[in-house]
């Protein structure tokens, strides 16, 4: 696949079929994962793949019980405006991201595959993210869908429990990336465009250049 394809196009994909991820597919993802560069080249990093469909059930309901807390929490005030005006400014935008979400939750036992991410001594996500980011472009080369989510860490005790993850090793959870064969289509995100968003030399410069539309597909 041409690198700036999967650039483009690898994005949050919740809605998944249940078919397994051959453990040859598995490997190819992983072994991408592991080829990031990590801080100091420590690779202070550990991957958890899991299939197992009962560890998943068991996770399932411990997810969306996160799910809910951040949605009544940290995003509970923009939830009550969103569906309270659900067509005003950006709450169509919220809305649909809030479905997708909240679909992730109640299907959560359907997902075929799980990725976990642990890293140690680096609290930043730094050494660790750039890996899970390769797992997650490599799975877009195999065509397979993944989003990645940090809920489980306002439970991660009880998280660990499930996984089997030692408590006293000083690992942080960093995420969970449920991956799948997408029900949907692949295709680029609208995003704000890039000179919406960035700077140049100096904080508030003007980048001097525009991208008002997406650079890939390249203009034939």
């Amino acid at each position: 696949m041409y690198i700036y394809e999967a650039l483009y196009t690898t994005r949050a994909m919740r809605r998944v079929k249940p078919d397994l991820i051959p453990e040859d597919v598995q490997a190819r993802i992983l072994d991408a994962a592991i080829r990031a560069p990590s801080g100091g080249d420590t690779q202070g990093w550990r991957f958890l793949l899991v299939d197992d469909q009962a560890v998943i059930a068991e996770l399932a309901p411990l997810y969306r019980e996160c799910m809910d807390r951040l949605f009544s929490t940290v995003y509970g005030p923009a939830l009550e405006a969103a569906t309270a005006a659900p067509d005003e400014g950006d709450h169509p935008k919220f809305l649909k991201m809030y479905r997708s979400a909240k679909h992730m939750g109640d299907n959560f036992e359907g997902y075929p595959l799980l990725l976990g991410a642990f890293s140690q001594g680096d609290q930043s996500g730094g050494s660790i993210f750039p890996a899970v980011w390769n797992a997650m472009l490599a799975a877009r080369a195999e065509g397979i869908g993944s989003a990645i989510t940090s809920l489980l860490v306002f439970e991660k005790d009880r998280a660990f429990d499930i996984l089997g993850v030692p408590k006293d090793k000083g690992w942080n959870f960093a995420c969970l990336v449920p991956m799948g064969y997408p029900t949907g289509r692949w295709g680029v995100a609208p995003r704000r465009p890039a000179h919406e968003v960035a700077f140049k030399n100096q904080w508030g410069t003007p980048l001097g250049f525009e991208i008002p539309e997406p650079l890939w597909p390249p203009a034939t």
